[in-house]
């Protein structure tokens, strides 16, 4: 199968309402991804493995995204306009709706349906609620900073790449009071001591991460945008390892003007 096919296979399992062997394909897709059977170019090898680790539904979420922008972009993700590229997400939003809803991982009004079983949200930032699940965190994540589902879904394969101590499981799916599409993950939870801005700076650039931006913590290499990085993102533990809970982290294209050298292709290949 070439890359035309797949994603012509793909958008035939959408407009066929996810049949419950349209499911299967998924799954099977699925499984060929995490054994990397079927290699997503648009990640490094690392990174589809980090793909892989948020679960069969971030996978398969992930190739209906990519469904979406293959059939508008070609093998890349270019778009026209903001409006283009709004209306891009407006349709991954669906079609992982329609998935979600027959597969049983979609919840309406999900942050009242998870204050309603865990309690009050514990922590709140600018795209994400946060719930306490004992040993875990239960995290609603919405698109605020990303627009399209599949960037937000991009930035859980690259936290759990870069960051697999505290990585990111995805759960479902659903849409808040306001009907803002939502991704739930879940994440260790982690107990220790926030570090300063020099100590961040300095595990930043041990890991391979050049300061661009003090003032809104932000990072970069050629490959990745890391932004969002202060002290209530940053843990260390009372053994003195140091965690990441969470990050603004992305592909580094030359559109966000960081030094980027990627390209946000959707093409596939089997091997």
């Amino acid at each position: 199968m070439n890359n035309q096919d797949f994603w012509a296979d793909i958008k035939s399992i959408i407009n066929g309402s996810f049949t419950a062997n349209g499911l299967a394909k998924l799954e099977s897709y699925a499984e060929q991804f995490i054994s990397k059977r079927l290699v997503y170019q648009r990640f490094s090898s690392a990174e589809q493995y980090g793909c892989a680790a948020g679960g069969s539904t971030n996978v398969i979420a992930s190739l209906l995204a990519g469904a979406e922008i293959a059939a508008n972009c070609g093998n890349t993700q270019s778009f026209s306009s903001f409006k283009a590229e709004l209306e891009c997400g407006a349709k991954q939003e669906k079609y992982i709706e329609e998935w979600a809803k027959v597969c049983g991982c979609w919840t309406d009004d999900v942050d009242k349906f998870l204050a309603d079983s865990l309690g009050n949200e514990i922590a709140e930032g600018g795209e994400a609620k946060v719930f306490d699940h004992g040993a875990t965190l239960v995290k609603s994540i919405g698109l605020d900073y990303f627009v399209q589902p599949a960037l937000a879904l991009d930035r859980i394969a690259l936290h759990n790449t870069y960051f697999a101590e505290t990585r990111l499981t995805v759960i479902g799916f659903g849409r808040d009071s306001n009907q803002k599409f939502k991704i739930v993950a879940e994440q260790p939870f982690v107990e220790g001591s926030h570090l300063s801005d020099n100590e961040i700076d300095a595990f930043a650039q041990s890991i391979g991460f050049k300061l661009i931006n003090p003032k809104n913590w932000t990072y970069a290499t050629p490959e990745i945008y890391l932004s969002d990085l202060h002290d209530e993102n940053v843990i260390r533990s009372k053994e003195g390892n140091i965690f990441v809970v969470d990050c603004d982290i992305r592909i580094n294209t030359p559109e966000l003007k960081c030094g980027g050298v990627r390209t946000l292709t959707t093409d596939v290949e089997f091997i």
